[in-house]
């Protein structure tokens, strides 16, 4: 056997263990994003295991979704803006995912997922030096050779659990390989009747496929490996598209192409009706599949791989293994940053997120006096103003927004450790508890734990970072009756992952990894109305939805810091990433200096978003931090136009 051959002769192996990997984690992802549209994006084989995913996205979920090459990202990266984003490389090796990658994260604003079979590649190494990126592992013990066979499988069996298993779908792929069915047929029993198109086609050396648009990802994987192992000249067509002029090439070329068809019961009539036209010299094959499901999928993608290996060896070449000329290799590791360049940024400093905040993107806003001279008013006064201390939000500004508890980054912390060094004043709110002060002492020098001042449960609780026992508190009622009601929305199904109660300051409500919370406020919110619940202290963040006490805000910790260091309300600067109600840092917002790292407060005066708009969260109040000039006695103000190091 070639190399393509022992290839394929591991697919059983590699199903297997599909089939026994742990797939908990992709599932989230794939549930948090079914309320959106995705954008998969993949080279190659791996852009067939893009297609798979939009293909299944659409079908379970009703989200148009779009399969994107690496190229199409790096041109165009705010495809990336407003969708999840998977990208799939099976050896992370490729130039064009690490870089479609990085613009990917410099644009997206929601999550992006990461699917590979290498745990060390250079597309890992970029994640590591990347924030907000959930990476998805499953090792692969035999690499591919030149085109994807094992890998393509493993990573296409991944995705059909993940939609098949969260549908709850009974027998939604079989537990054998050998059990994949073409219709009635075995893959061998199909492959045996197809040997004197194959010879057929051979001789030809063209071949058109036409496809049911349900088996498209099929049909795209053929065209994929008969191209690039340059067996056949092949060329792409559904159906009704076959109709629209490709018959042409039938007239004129009756005895140099054939036709191959992947046909589902729908459209079984339709092709027969079709066929039954064509030219007598014209041989055609069909592949009868009962349905575009994920185990009519993965059997059509096994047999066209075995039906590559046939058209190879009757050819005497082996797909797995050709002879690849170095100006190919020169051309696959093109050095793409270097001569594509990256998008401009946009001159925009923050008038486009307020427009956006409004509600007010299209048509294009033609007269934007009044909004810049707010900004400019809002700049000038923010620069001119001396500070004394800054109040951050936790979660979206100083980390990552992920369920992983982790530290801040370490940028951020060198940052924070500066200020403290320099006598500023530093608070941090949040609608999470002591897990904050666990984290901050493992990274911030014990001298400085009771200078940071922390309001924890949405500002309920006042402390420090060295303070970590809470006073004993009573019940609220309040509370214990949304926690009852929220329960039973959880029984309902909604995709509620944890209820937190947390007496007498609030009921945080969780949902799925991934899955947006404009929506799910709504949900809770609209219960709670029917309870005759006050609704005025319900706020959202990117992953949760909290019921707050009334009373109770993050502004209380603006006013612990303004009453015990007697410092004047306009010497503290704020910053948070949910500005507008019901975000949860609208309270944080509303102070007269306030800088928002994402979504900017509604207002003009205040809560504005001054980072470049392609950087958000995190990397939004590094930008910010990297500007704050520490001056005499703990003061410090802020010089937007300062160019950094990093920037030169």
């Amino acid at each position: 056997m070639n190399h393509y051959d022992v290839e394929l002769a591991n697919l059983p192996i590699t199903y297997k263990a599909a089939l026994a990997a742990d797939v908990s984690r992709f599932k989230a992802a794939v549930a948090g994003a079914s309320e959106s549209s995705i954008i998969g994006v993949g080279t190659g084989g791996s852009f067939t295991v893009a297609s798979l995913l939009c293909h299944l996205h659409e079908a379970y979920t009703g989200r148009v979704s779009r399969p994107a090459t690496s190229l199409e990202i790096i041109c165009n990266p705010t495809l990336a803006a407003a969708s999840p984003v998977f990208l799939i490389s099976a050896e992370g090796k490729n130039p064009d995912i690490v870089e479609a990658l990085q613009r990917a994260r410099r644009h997206s604003a929601r999550a992006i997922h990461v699917l590979t079979n290498r745990a060390a590649s250079p597309l890992t190494a970029c994640i590591n030096q990347l924030t907000d990126i959930s990476t998805h592992v499953f090792e692969l013990t035999e690499k591919d050779g030149y085109l994807a066979t094992n890998s393509l499988l493993l990573n296409a069996v991944l995705v059909a659990r993940a939609y098949g298993e969260l549908d709850q779908e009974p027998n939604h792929i079989p537990g054998s390989i050998q059990d994949l069915k073409l219709g009635e047929q075995t893959v061998d029993q199909w492959l045996t009747e197809s040997t004197s198109f194959i010879k057929k086609v051979v001789s030809r050396g063209n071949i058109i496929i036409t496809y049911s648009p349900l088996l498209q990802p099929i049909a795209a994987d053929l065209e994929s490996k008969l191209s690039e192992a340059a067996l056949l000249h092949s060329q792409t067509a559904d159906l009704r598209s076959l109709a629209h002029g490709r018959h042409l090439w039938f007239a004129d070329r009756p005895d140099s192409c054939a036709v191959l068809a992947f046909v589902e019961p729908s459209l079984s009539a339709l092709w027969d009706h079709m066929r039954a036209m064509l030219p007598p010299q014209v041989p055609t094959l069909t592949m009868h599949l009962d349905g575009g499901r994920p185990r009519d999928l993965l059997g059509g993608l096994v047999a066209q791989m075995r039906l590559v290996s046939a058209l190879a060896n009757l050819q005497g070449k082996d797909p797995g293994h050709p002879e690849v000329p170095q100006f190919g290799r020169n051309l696959y590791y093109v050095d793409l940053p270097a001569l594509i360049p990256k998008p401009r940024d946009s001159p925009d400093r923050g008038e486009q997120s307020k427009y956006d905040a409004l509600g007010a993107r299209w048509p294009s806003v033609t007269r934007r006096g009044s909004m810049r001279r707010a900004l400019d008013a809002f700049k000038s006064g923010l620069e001119q103003q001396k500070f004394r201390a800054v109040v951050f939000d936790y979660d979206g500004t100083l980390c990552s927004s992920q369920r992983d508890e982790n530290p801040p980054p370490e940028a951020i912390l060198a940052q924070l450790r500066r200020l403290l060094q320099g006598g500023v004043i530093v608070a941090i709110a949040s609608g999470r508890g002591g897990s904050i002060q666990e984290r901050l002492q493992g990274c911030l020098p014990e001298a400085s734990w009771p200078n940071v001042q922390l309001g924890l449960y949405s500002g309920g609780w006042i402390t420090n970072v060295s303070n970590t026992i809470r006073d004993t508190v009573e019940t609220s009622e309040f509370l214990s009756h949304v926690a009852r009601i929220v329960h039973r929305l959880k029984a309902l199904g909604v995709p509620i992952e944890r209820i937190r109660t947390t007496h007498p300051y609030q009921v945080s409500v969780r949902f799925r990894e991934g899955l947006q919370t404009e929506g799910m406020w709504f949900v809770v919110a609209d219960a709670l109305r029917q309870a005759g619940l006050d609704l005025s202290s319900m706020v959202r963040s990117k992953h949760s939805v909290d019921i707050i006490v009334p009373g109770v805000d993050k502004s209380r910790l603006i006013a612990h810091v303004i009453q015990r260091f007697k410092v004047s309300p306009d010497e503290v600067l704020t910053v948070g990433d949910q500005g507008a109600w019901p975000g949860n840092d609208y309270s944080l917002l509303e102070h007269r200096f306030s800088l928002s790292v994402d979504a900017p407060s509604r207002r003009l005066d205040r809560g504005w978003k001054l980072a470049p708009a392609h950087r958000r969260d995190v990397d939004a109040t590094l930008w910010y931090l990297e500007r704050l000039q520490i001056l005499e006695a703990g003061h410090f103000r802020i010089d937007l136009g300062l160019v950094t190091a990093n920037e030169q």
